[in-house]
């Protein structure tokens, strides 16, 4: 699925030299966690803010358990590239007894990824030496919020956070207009999960 809407005024996606780059995201759970519907929220939001966005998955037979992927792209000019994606800058990992194997083999190096889980940064740090983690407790979140173990609001505020992108308000918009009757809760547990990783990134810049 293809999201085309005109140039916003808004922030760039900038490569080094200054040019407009593709952002390559690739967001990764199991049957039932909702990683799926967590990249089409997030493609929705991208869009909201008027960028260009590609959106994809793969179901592993949509089974409970069975993992399963979603792959975005992103950019302020029309995506032409239909490829499957293998260098991502950028992952949403639902569940982290996926950091492994085939999931990490679609990263570059010195990829970001956002993890659910309550274990601390330093240990993700020590076993992916290669890459940018940042943990966050979507569960713990998600059941503070009267969510259960719906964690997508969650992850994908800390998602936000960690890329500086979408904006909180269109993400949070975004996720409570999909989900009208718990719009509150999915709204509060996104601001939460935006501030657990910047309360990291003041901690780990201090």
């Amino acid at each position: 699925m293809t999201y085309r809407k005109a140039r916003s005024p808004g922030r760039r996606i900038l490569d080094r030299q200054g040019g407009s780059v593709t952002l390559q995201i690739v967001i990764s759970g199991r049957g039932g966690q909702g990683a799926q519907l967590a990249g089409n929220l997030l493609a929705m939001a991208f869009f909201a803010e008027g960028r260009e966005v590609q959106c994809f998955a793969t179901y592993g037979g949509a089974r409970r358990g069975t993992p399963v992927s979603s792959f975005i792209r992103v950019d302020d000019r029309p995506i032409r590239v239909r490829c499957d994606i293998e260098q991502a800058d950028a992952l949403l990992c639902f569940d982290a007894s996926l950091l492994a194997g085939k999931f990490l083999a679609s990263a570059r190096p010195g990829a970001l990824i956002v993890v659910n889980s309550s274990r601390p940064r330093g240990e993700f740090a020590s076993e992916l030496p290669g890459y940018r983690v940042l943990p966050v407790d979507g569960l713990a979140i998600a059941q503070r919020n009267g969510l259960g173990r719906i964690v997508n609001s969650a992850l994908l505020g800390a998602f936000a956070r960690a890329l500086e992108s979408p904006a909180l308000d269109t993400l949070s918009r975004t996720i409570a207009d999909a989900a009208p009757k718990s719009g509150q809760e999915n709204s509060q547990a996104c601001l939460e999960g935006y501030r657990a990783i910047g309360e990291q990134l003041q901690r780990a810049a201090a």
